[in-house]
């Protein structure tokens, strides 16, 4: 049985929200957020363009909203068992964001995930700056993040599986031996190896040969 290496994009994959977008109905900038997020995932904005543009709405929000925003976040069906599963196979499970590792950290390892990366949000004096502190987390990150894990844990990437639905996705996608577009937008749909519209992630492990 091979071992694999499973990451998966986390906002509208991982879990069922975009972390942003929860940000953003706590400074009063949701609609303005959601409708620049659709762009970015359909392909018509550059992500990191637009995910300064979104961060910067948020400026002047106290740290204390991400406690807030993690009680509102509800993990996608079927992730528990992908992670169990391919885990006692011998395999790995990564998580690779373009959202905020304030939130994600805790989610994460809660899921008992061996690695994951996000951006990073700027604070000062306990407030939102309004920027993101270090290297964005595009979808050039993404491939490179896929390609050091493989490394790391000695698992070929014809043995990787990324999982996703947005264009920040695709470079990731095309990297890894199998490619599951998760009720995905029309650029990772047209060029996914698998489409999985049903939001259960255990259907991830028969492709894999695994059971839940």
């Amino acid at each position: 049985m091979p071992r694999f290496l499973v990451v998966l994009d986390v906002d509208s994959t991982l879990i069922e929200q975009e972390i942003i977008e929860l940000l953003a109905e706590e400074s009063g900038s949701g609609a303005e957020v959601a409708s620049i997020t659709l762009d970015a995932m359909n392909g018509k904005l550059d992500f990191e363009e637009s995910l300064r543009a979104r961060v910067a709405t948020l400026k002047g929000l106290s740290i204390s909203v991400f406690a807030r925003v993690r009680r509102s976040i509800a993990v996608t069906k079927g992730v528990p068992e992908l992670v169990r599963s391919v885990q006692a196979a011998g395999g790995r499970v990564g998580a690779i964001s373009g959202g905020f590792h304030e939130v994600i950290d805790p989610l994460a390892a809660g899921l008992g995930l061996d690695r994951w990366r996000a951006n990073t949000l700027e604070v000062e004096d306990g407030i939102l700056t309004g920027r993101v502190r270090g290297r964005i987390i595009d979808a050039k990150a993404k491939a490179e993040t896929l390609e050091s894990w493989s490394r790391i844990y000695s698992i070929p990437l014809e043995n990787a599986v990324s999982i996703g639905d947005g264009a920040n996705d695709l470079e990731m996608m095309r990297l890894a031996g199998l490619s599951v577009a998760f009720e995905a937008k029309a650029p990772v749909r047209d060029q996914a190896g698998v489409i999985l519209d049903d939001r259960d992630l255990s259907r991830v492990l028969p492709l894999l040969g695994l059971e839940g």
